[in-house]
């Protein structure tokens, strides 16, 4: 039966709407690759066409004739990143996209090892000319306790939701950790911008208290 994220893994990458959640995120495999500056630049568009380019290669392997151990059939995974900001850009008022750093990444099945990542990546590289493929990595990452929340419309609104996320941590006896955060996202490139669909999600901690 072929593994759909959407339907078999809800819990991470399906919150519902105007409902927060706190959620333990497991150790997970990744192709990753990181940058700085705005995400409207063609460059940002370059970094995931490389791991785009890969995660595709790994995930049509068996019409290859190429069957890797532990492989069952699977949709190739969501385009995520972790966020956050220069030094420069965290002392302006305002947001400035031109001071943001990133981590993206597509997460890989089980079967997915370094060494089988690293052979597609070049394998790659001899049919797309796309310099990035070189600054492709592939990772285990654990992110431990987090709070996450569907977040519908524009890029731009996100701090709105943000802002509900804080305030129900707040209630709830958690504290968030860190300004990073992390972005899924779960609409097509041509989505109008008012009807995407971006999971928000970053880590927390229980708030302890000493009597």
């Amino acid at each position: 039966m072929k593994h759909e994220w959407r339907k078999h893994e809800k819990e991470l990458y399906i919150p519902k709407k105007n409902k927060p959640v706190i959620l333990e995120v497991p150790p997970l495999n990744y192709l990753t690759i990181e940058g700085e500056g705005n995400p409207n630049e063609e460059l940002f568009s370059k970094k995931i066409e490389a791991l785009y380019s890969v995660s595709y290669g790994i995930r049509m392997l068996p019409k290859k004739g190429i069957t890797p151990e532990g492989y069952e059939e699977y949709t190739v995974y969501p385009l995520e990143g972790f966020w956050s900001l220069t030094k420069a850009g965290q002392a302006e008022a305002t947001l400035n996209k031109d001071e943001l750093t990133y981590q993206i990444m597509i997460r890989q099945p089980e079967f997915v090892t370094a060494e089988l990542a690293a052979d597609i990546i070049e394998q790659t590289k001899h049919k797309k000319a796309n310099p990035y493929l070189d600054e492709l990595r592939f990772e285990k990452i654990s992110e431990g306790l987090n709070i996450q929340q569907l977040h519908e419309g524009p890029y731009d609104t996100e701090p709105e939701t943000i802002a509900l996320m804080e305030s129900f941590i707040k209630e709830e006896g958690y504290k968030r950790l860190s300004k990073n955060h992390k972005e899924i996202y779960l609409s097509g490139r041509n989505t109008p911008a008012e009807k995407l669909k971006t999971v928000l999600r970053f880590k927390v901690g229980k708030i302890v208290n000493k009597e």
